[in-house]
């Protein structure tokens, strides 16, 4: 049976400045499949190992389904699969999933941006917004970001958002060949009472006024 708290605040559109989160789109598919392949060298050592979002495949196939799975799961309240948008153009793809609501209300959160848009802030915006609509908004409490050691650029992402480290996770997801070890970073809604957009713009204003520099990712 539904419960009507999963399905609060979904499908949702949400901005800050030229950042955007928009549901993903069957119409999606051209371009997210186009750059994707743009983007294989970038993205292959963060990637899973997993066949229905293969980085080389030339047919639609795989996507639509990749598409369909991903919409299903967000109306049965598992998921919000969001694409990342730069001045209104696709620039990447962040998606809350392996929700689990009763007495966890915790989800997970994983995110890829086009690298030639790396460097203009706009995946910790976006993180920002997702966390506080899934907090404030869908009525969870935790949310996780499992990331590879060896991945700096993502791994400064959510330590400037003030996502806690937890811990070493190991092999705990099949990527780029081999089983790896993650490290766990957490934040729950107690951890930002008032948003962490708010946070976040508050220390980019600081940046920009000289305080301490905060480096766009």
């Amino acid at each position: 049976m539904r419960d009507v708290d999963r399905l609060r605040g979904w499908p949702v559109t949400l901005n800050e400045g030229p950042v955007g989160l928009r549901p993903l789109r069957l119409s999606d598919v051209r371009v997210w499949r186009e750059t994707r392949l743009r983007n294989a060298d970038w993205l292959r050592p963060w990637e899973p190992s997993n066949p229905e979002t293969p980085l080389f495949r030339t047919g639609l196939g795989p996507y639509i389904s990749m598409v369909g799975t991903l919409r299903r799961e967000a109306r049965q309240g598992l998921a919000l699969p969001w694409v990342v948008t730069y001045d209104g153009r696709f620039a990447g793809q962040l998606t809350v999933g392996a929700i689990v609501w009763g007495s966890a209300r915790s989800a997970q959160v994983g995110y890829w941006v086009d690298g030639a848009l790396a460097g203009k802030g706009i995946t910790p915006t976006a993180l920002a917004m997702a966390v506080d609509h899934c907090f404030f908004t869908t009525g969870l409490h935790r949310l996780e970001a499992n990331i590879r050691p060896e991945n700096q650029a993502s791994r400064r992402v959510v330590e400037k958002l003030g996502f806690r480290e937890e811990g070493i996770r190991r092999r705990q997801l099949h990527i780029d060949g081999a089983w790896r070890d993650h490290i766990c970073y957490a934040l729950t809604v107690e951890d930002v009472p008032g948003g962490l957009l708010v946070q976040w713009r508050r220390a980019r204003e600081s940046a920009a006024h000289g305080g301490s520099p905060v480096e766009e990712v």
